[in-house]
């Protein structure tokens, strides 16, 4: 294994590492199609450049659906999903997303290097997880050490943030091809054997490869590769405005290593904050203070960009924040059981894996929610595109602009639209770029041959699909129990005319049931009876539900909810 690092004639010292994002977030988690590997994609490189302005050096959805529909036999929903999953992680930003979001796809390119290497990446998933010199111990959260097959005979797949020692052995492995992607025809350097990387290639091989030159800021590697100090091992020459190939290969090779930013530094360097107490309940402590959840971050050192935060099992506990440890960061939240976790600032992504009985409400998410492995869990969050796979019985209140994607090993998920609100959220969604005007949370996408499960009923098996819609029948209001300062008022966008009407009913049923009881003509020693049987059953339906540990867990430590929601620790 590579370690980076090395001085250069500034004394500073360069290390380069994978970006995390183009890995955890866009390489999909299914089998990579055949036909992208670097045979075809070079051909597709070629063809782009025939296309004139339309193939190069952007790439227009017009020209990339033809290719991926015609010659390479993608559909034409999952050539959409790559697109629009490449375009999601270049314009991360409020900003750029609210420019992006009106243009029509027929009209939308991307960038045709840097989609190229990231077609190419989706190979990673091949990559098997059995060696165990990818291990480096990591103390929480823990991975399984290779796919086992579950008893349904689907793999599952440890977490995959934690596999940042798979992407950089993925990279070192496969640096010739990707950068040989990169390559102009009839580009060649000094020797016949060497060829020539445009500025514009490097640049592009910067989607995958980042790095630092002093320890803290981080620059894209062609920033990096082109300072002063720095030109002659990398191969750049001033005159020919280019790269040597075989120069810049060695010396990336020579200072890829682990990520200074990543989940795994994050584990073993990161600030530890003291976030999750036990819950008290009928005088007795849920949970023990050996099992308190661990919550840790890299705020204190990191760039917006690359700032991540860490909840790993969490059992039997409330989280709740929003703050600028917070804000934009990247989540993981890990192995976290019959818990409440609100985090109510806008966020860069979220990866949920591996949790049960637990209810998750996110503020505004900028890119992905990946939810992997999950059981029993609730979602609730606006948010770019949500994606899940592996899970079982999990729930979904969303308002995304994006088809939920649902992937292989997924069993009774439902979707309901999004339902609660907090009073910041709207200026959250401001910050982020995310709107209300298209809502694509009734319309999952299902991909991969695991689409459809088989149910016995009677004699025959039938496929029948793995989510549905919630019934309006099944709905109920989700309240934010915070007092913060904010100006939402309501659930931005409404409510479908379904569910509105729904809660309508219910309202009326309870006011009719509420008149039944005034017109009863009980007695006091009647009424007081009554009262106490509807407590009791309203205290056995808190127990049942979970609710109750909730509520308990809504208990402040602090004077008022306020700071608990304020307070970065």
């Amino acid at each position: 294994m590579h370690h980076g690092g090395g001085k250069q004639a500034g004394g500073s010292e360069t290390q380069l590492w994978v970006r995390p994002e183009p890995f955890t977030l866009g390489v999909l988690p299914l089998p990579p199609h055949p036909k992208l590997g670097l045979h075809y994609l070079k051909k597709i490189s070629v063809y782009a450049k025939t296309k004139g302005k339309q193939g190069f050096p952007r790439l227009s959805y017009a020209v990339w659906k033809h290719v991926a529909c015609n010659k390479l036999q993608l559909s034409e929903d999952l050539a959409w999903v790559y697109f629009e999953t490449y375009d999601l992680l270049s314009h991360p930003s409020g900003e750029d997303r609210s420019e992006q979001e009106g243009v029509t796809p027929g009209r939308k390119s991307v960038e045709t290097f840097k989609f190229l290497l990231f077609l190419y990446i989706q190979q990673s998933n091949k990559i098997s997880l059995r060696d165990s010199s990818l291990v480096t111990g990591e103390e929480w959260p823990t991975r399984s050490r290779s796919p086992s097959p579950d008893p349904d005979g689907r793999t599952s797949h440890g977490p995959k943030g934690l596999d940042e020692q798979n992407h950089l052995l993925f990279v070192i492995n496969h640096l010739d091809e990707m950068m040989g992607l990169l390559v102009e025809p009839d580009q060649y350097g000094d020797g016949v054997h060497d060829q020539l990387l445009s500025i514009e290639a490097v640049q592009a091989l910067g989607f995958v490869i980042e790095g630092s030159s002093n320890g803290k800021l981080v620059k894209p590697v062609h920033t990096i590769a082109m300072q002063h100090g720095v030109q002659q091992q990398s191969g750049y020459s001033k005159i020919s405005q280019s790269f040597s190939f075989r120069s810049l290969q060695t010396w990336v090779r020579k200072h890829l290593g682990a990520n200074l930013f990543g989940i795994t530094a994050c584990i073993a360097t990161g600030r530890r904050l003291s976030w999750t107490k036990p819950i008290e309940q009928d005088g007795r402590t849920e949970s023990s203070p050996g099992k308190r959840g661990r919550v840790a971050t890299n705020a204190h050192i990191a760039s917006k960009q690359n700032k991540v935060l860490i909840l790993s099992q969490v059992c039997k506990q409330t989280v709740s924040q929003s703050s600028e440890v917070v804000s934009e960061a990247h989540i993981k939240i890990h192995r976290c059981h019959f818990s409440f976790i609100y985090l109510l600032s806008p966020l860069r992504s979220v990866s949920i894996e591996k949790c049960k009985h637990t209810t998750v409400v996110l503020g505004p998410v900028a890119t992905c929610i990946n939810v992997v492995g999950c059981e029993h869990t609730t979602i609730i969050a606006v948010c770019r595109r949500i994606s899940v796979s592996s899970s079982t019985l999990c729930t979904f209140h969303t308002l995304t602009p994006s088809q939920p994607l649902v992937f292989g090993g997924n069993d009774s998920l439902t979707f309901g639209p999004y339902h609660t609100h907090y009073p910041q959220l709207e200026s959250h969604m401001t910050q982020v770029g995310l709107g209300t005007e298209s809502n694509f949370w009734d319309q999952p996408l299902a991909l991969g041959k695991v689409a459809l499960g088989k149910v016995k009923l009677g004699p025959d098996s039938q496929e029948v699909p793995v989510f549905e819609i919630m019934n309006p029948r099944d709905f109920y209001v989700f309240v934010t129990p915070f007092d913060m300062e904010g100006d939402t008022k309501e659930i931005p966008g409404g409510l479908p005319e379904e569910y509105e009407r729904a809660l309508h009913h219910r309202e009326r049923d309870v006011k009719r049931w509420q008149r039944t009881v005034k017109e009863a003509g009980l007695s006091k020693e009647q009424k007081k009876q009554f009262q106490s049987i509807v407590e009791a059953k309203f205290q056995a339906w808190l127990a049942e539900t979970g609710n109750k540990r909730q509520l308990d867990g809504l208990v402040p430590s602090s004077p008022t909810h306020r700071a608990a929601m304020d307070s970065p620790r």
